[in-house]
């Protein structure tokens, strides 16, 4: 019988039921098991093989031919699946297919094929969970394109923004994981038939037709240029996954900040018992952000280790292949329930805007401070603006005064006019261009053409 495996209680909670299945023991052996039924149908179309052997292949080539105890228990011998995997399709293709199972491939070959299958599914997986974060993102960011709160720099107040312009930022980054993720999809979706060395001799003048025809069953590309220690677009998808987990991160952290109890500019849904504490009975954590800040950072962390997988030597690896068999699917897996997750948050997300401009309007209005200083800049200079502006400030944290007080108190002990004459601004007079960065963000979200997934799912299926 298969053996324990490890149990993660983070995925267990929060992982995505989808990309697990889609990353399983079953669906791994069901991609092999698709690469030998269509090598053999190839090999049929290229007169290389008989009719009657090739559909007795296709036949026994199902999940249903192999032993999944007997199949791990060898390939722990053999240090490789695919020999036994044969073995068990050729005992079940009886006479008319028995000999004629896995001609001209390699192990590689066929665990790649299978590895491009799955990846297929996965990048149309993570696709889909993109889009719906990015669709959760842009709803805010028309929404509260208005909203007006405190841009933080270094942790502290800074400028007036609006919080529609504050989740632009994020949508941006999620448009462009979105094309990454495309690019990235493409360059893995390769089939892999070039036999022991790469060589393809094997397959003798043939095997170039044999392996379009191949691709093509499968919704592959095919190339002349074998891939066995090539492992880049396999590092790149992983890094991609992980950039989008990161992004999710910093969501989540953003989230976490502004439901501070002293803050309270943002909380996660609510429900019975929903983010509780054992012992302290008033707290509503942010469980949710929690749970992809700690996805993302594993994802983060343990997609490094495809960057070694690339040190493959000769035509064929000795152990970096092997990285990528416990890697890649974490990658994956974290990578997914952090996009569910986050945009599990960003749909529910709980807008306290009263909180944001009482926030705003807080601190003794120095969150003006640069809007004063521009006022008067054209006049003073900008920097003769800034050292007043700075010192009105400093009287206001001093003496209790806010920001506009000061100032008009600086003006009148050094006698600058410029300073007593000064109209009074609220945060909603320095916001800048926080509209057309709703506007951009939300135009590139849209564009013709953005909405991947559905080509990535078409070609899947095919």
């Amino acid at each position: 019988m298969t053996s324990p495996q490890p149990f993660s209680l983070l995925l267990s909670l929060f992982g995505d039921p989808e990309m697990n299945a889609i990353l399983s023991l079953d669906e791994t052996v069901r991609g092999w098991l698709r690469a030998e039924a269509a090598l053999a149908e190839a090999q049929c179309a290229a007169d290389l093989l008989s009719a009657d052997a090739t559909a007795a292949i296709v036949r026994a080539a199902v999940p249903e031919s192999i032993d999944m105890d007997a199949l791990l228990a060898s390939a722990r011998n053999v240090g490789y699946p695919i020999l036994p995997l044969v073995r068990m399709i050729d005992a079940a293709a009886g006479s008319a297919g028995q000999g004629r199972v896995h001609l001209g491939a390699t192990t590689q070959d066929i665990m790649d094929t299978g590895l491009a299958l799955q990846l297929q599914r996965a990048a149309a997986r993570l696709q889909q969970l993109t889009q719906a974060l990015g669709d959760a993102l842009a709803l805010l960011v028309e929404r509260e394109r208005d909203t007006v709160m405190a841009a933080r720099t270094h942790a502290q107040q800074a400028v007036p923004t609006t919080f529609g312009a504050k989740i632009a930022v994020f949508l941006g980054e999620v448009t462009r994981h979105r094309e990454r993720l495309t690019s990235a999809a493409e360059r893995v979706a390769f089939v892999s038939l070039h036999g022991a060395g790469g060589t393809s001799a094997a397959l003798g003048e043939r095997a170039a037709e044999v392996r379009a025809s191949m691709a093509q069953r499968l919704g592959l590309r095919a190339s002349a240029v074998p891939w066995h220690v090539a492992r880049d677009g396999i590092a790149e998808l992983g890094q991609v996954s992980a950039q989008l987990a990161a992004t999710t991160a910093r969501l989540g952290r953003e989230v976490v900040a502004l439901s501070r109890t002293e803050i309270g500019e943002l909380a996660e849904r609510e429900g019975h018992h929903r983010g509780a504490s054992s012992t302290m009975p008033q707290k509503t954590n942010p469980i949710g952000s929690e749970a992809a800040i700690g996805m993302a950072i594993a994802a983060g962390a343990t997609s490094a280790a495809l960057l070694r997988a690339m040190e493959a030597g000769h035509e064929r690896a000795a152990g970096e292949w092997q990285v990528e068999w416990h890697v890649l699917p974490q990658v994956l897996a974290l990578s997914a329930g952090a996009l569910a997750t986050a945009g599990e948050v960003a749909r529910e997300l709980q807008v306290r805007r009263d909180a944001m401009r009482s926030n705003a309007g807080d601190g003794r209005g120095l969150i003006m401070a640069e809007a004063y200083m521009m006022r008067l800049a054209p006049t003073l200079g900008r920097e003769r603006a800034h050292d007043l502006v700075y010192e009105a400030a400093q009287q206001a944290r001093g003496d209790g005064l806010d920001l506009e007080g000061a100032l008009r108190a600086v003006g009148r002990a050094r006698g600058i006019a410029q300073l007593a004459a000064l109209e009074p601004l609220g945060p909603e007079d320095h916001l800048g261009q926080t509209g057309a960065a709703c506007a951009e963000a939300l135009a590139a979200w849209h564009a013709p053409g953005g909405d991947a997934p559905a080509a990535l799912a078409s070609r899947e299926a095919s």
